[in-house]
């Protein structure tokens, strides 16, 4: 799963004793294995190696800089869906040519950067935004390549806020109408039309919807080749899901085992294949440190009070998710054997483990089977690396939390904590 192991007692990110990062640098603190990013990312590439992708990371999960340097730094490409994240992933040094922007909602100003910058790919939702980035290109005397995402109506059975590929969606557009945008605006001399994309959803645990979608996509491209229109690139998207329970995910092989001999025969016929994994390169190489300020009981109920909740990691407020949680340096007897809601220890209590934020929707595990934790435990949250920094808020104005990049036996503090005079900085 990752690098982070319970090792003499105590739990080690790589060849660090995550405890040492909190007594330096405080909590609440991210930490990401280093490690951990460029193992997973090597799964996926040698797993989709027989149709040779461009491997584009989402940087919408995890959008650290430090983290973005590293995957750049391994060869992989990003996949942005915004002004902020273009500026991100052109920050971390990748090269444009590697750049790939979808999102339904691009600005003009966002749209003229990415032009500017000459990135690989202009993912498009609708007609009405082909036809403002093809204006902008040609006002600006330029050209830039395009691909209509599509809405194949798969349903990839996940969370109804991360389900993208069904009718219901305000993403791309229908098979039907995909037809008739090729016929409407396939021949632009700035924006050209070169490609299809599709993303279902995420996290997605069965390869069936992702064959389903491929399918739908590559007979579109076939009917649109035989009208005379180039499609060379199919971005298949991402959402491969990542464990969060201990071997609940496919593996990146499991996945490639179902797709690539459907690419396959169209990667031989000059397809170029892009595909944006995110979550399942960064969600396990990443933790959420946090300090347990008060424990109590109301009635039956016992609850650890941290210094991290939704503020910090909104996934199980928001999506019901759950994160596996434990101590760091668990009394004796009670290292896990798994990460899972029955973690194999004997001895455990039902504990609601919440935030300090005036919502009773404050929470990171509720009725959690858990060892006796008292004030001062330093907890782990795991697999907290892909959308818990990124979708953090500075709500009853709480300062962000640090974040950490552990690399073998050694850590650098990659943002620092914010302060109070953070949050007021931009007030006048």
């Amino acid at each position: 799963m990752d690098l982070f192991a319970y090792e003499g007692g105590t739990l080690r990110c790589e060849g660090v004793p995550v405890g040492d990062i909190a007594a330096d640098v405080g909590t609440p603190t991210y930490v990401y294995s280093r490690g951990t990013l460029a193992e997973h990312l090597t799964r996926v590439r040698d797993a989709f190696a027989a149709v040779d992708p461009l491997i584009c990371y989402s940087v919408k999960s995890c959008g650290n800089l430090a983290v973005l340097r590293a995957l750049v730094d391994l060869g992989a490409g990003m996949d942005v869906v915004s002004g902020g994240e273009l500026h991100r992933a052109l920050a971390a040094g990748c090269p444009p040519e590697r750049i790939v922007y979808a999102g339904v909602g691009k600005r003009d100003d966002e749209i003229a950067a990415a032009l500017d910058a000459g990135i690989h790919l202009l993912n498009v939702e609708s007609e009405q935004e082909f036809e403002n980035i093809a204006r902008i290109a040609r006002a600006r005397g330029t050209e830039c390549r395009c691909a209509l995402r599509i809405n194949p109506d798969v349903d990839p059975k996940t969370h109804r806020h991360t389900t993208t590929g069904t009718k219901e969606t305000k993403f791309g557009v229908d098979i039907e109408r995909a037809r008739a945008f090729f016929r409407t605006y396939g021949h632009d001399a700035h924006a050209r039309l070169v490609g299809l994309h599709l993303h279902i959803g995420s996290p997605v645990y069965d390869t069936a919807p992702y064959v389903e979608a491929v399918r739908r996509a590559l007979a579109l491209r076939a009917d649109l080749q035989r009208e005379g229109f180039e499609v060379s690139v199919l971005d298949a998207g991402g959402g491969f899901a990542a464990d969060y329970e201990t071997g609940r995910s496919p593996a990146a092989a499991d996945y490639a085992a179902a797709i690539v001999p459907l690419l396959e025969p169209a990667v031989r016929d000059g397809l170029r294949v892009v595909l944006e994994p995110g979550r399942s390169i960064a969600a396990n190489a990443g933790i959420l440190l946090t300090r347990v300020q008060y424990v109590k009981r109301s009635g039956d109920k016992r609850f650890a009070i941290c210094d991290a909740g939704m503020n910090a990691l909104l996934r199980p407020s928001h999506y019901d998710a759950f994160h596996f949680i434990w101590p760091a340096e668990p009394r004796a007897g009670s290292v896990p054997t798994r990460r899972a809601a029955d973690p194999g220890v004997a001895g455990l209590e039902p504990c609601d483990v919440v935030g300090p934020l005036c919502e009773t929707g404050d929470y990171l595990a509720l009725d959690r089977a858990l060892p006796v934790l008292e004030r001062g435990d330093l907890l782990a949250v795991f697999t907290a690396g892909a959308y818990g920094m990124s979708m953090a808020s500075r709500y009853n104005s709480s300062p962000l939390p640090a974040e950490v990049l552990v690399d073998g036996d050694r850590f650098s503090l990659v943002r620092r904590r914010e302060t109070y005079a953070d949050l007021v900085a931009h007030e006048g």
